[in-house]
């Protein structure tokens, strides 16, 4: 898996954000986006993701040494952000149902297996709606890593969590992510401590 940013820039009305970014990102391998508050950080993630376009320059991806196209990239991408919309009026056990049924879960999970993993056992057939702000991060988190994708990309990936759900984190990291291509948007060294590659993005201002 290879994703390939050329001359990447982006703009919001007059501003430009980040300029010129040249930048192969091979899977497998961890790297982190790295920035201050404000430095393009999430945004050139899901330009990597291909859900918002650049001003300048393209994004390529390889598929098992195949030029894939932008509408063939979503199966092999899972994607975790804070501000992500997941459906609340479901029940985890109904949305991880209803997520599963687009993309395959990781070989030797199943949807309750993976309930089990989140610790929300107890919770899993309320509204999401009625999950504290950390709850609801355990379950975007769950949807992105759970799912069997050779990219994962991770936005400043424990946002709400306590203690408890950082290690959470950590151990799902250190457990299923060796073998993929993951990218994490972070200035806070507990969710990128796995990345051996880092990109500053202060470089291209």
């Amino acid at each position: 898996m290879k994703i390939s940013l050329e001359h990447i820039s982006k703009r919001f009305q007059r501003y430009w954000i980040f300029k010129d970014i040249h930048y192969s990102f091979t899977g497998p391998g961890a790297y982190a986006l790295l920035g201050a508050n404000g430095s393009g950080k999430s945004t050139l993630l899901r330009i990597i993701a291909g859900m918002q376009p650049p001003s300048l320059g393209k994004v390529l991806y390889e598929v098992n040494g195949q030029t894939a196209a932008h509408s063939e990239i979503f199966p092999h991408i899972s994607f975790c952000a804070p501000g992500m919309e997941i459906v609340e009026e479901l029940t985890l056990r109904e949305f991880l149902g209803f997520h599963f049924s687009f993309k395959r879960p990781l070989a030797g999970l199943d949807t309750e297996q993976i309930i089990s993993l989140t610790g929300l056992t107890e919770a899993a057939d309320k509204p999401i709606s009625d999950y504290s702000s950390g709850m609801k991060q355990r379950v975007k988190l769950a949807q992105a890593i759970f799912s069997d994708t050779p990219i994962l990309l991770l936005d400043e990936p424990c946002t709400n969590l306590d203690q408890k759900g950082v290690e959470q984190y950590r151990d799902w990291v250190a457990a299923y992510s060796s073998d993929r291509l993951v990218i994490v948007a972070s200035n806070d060294v507990r969710e990128y401590f796995f990345c051996k590659e880092e990109v500053e993005l202060e470089k291209y201002k």
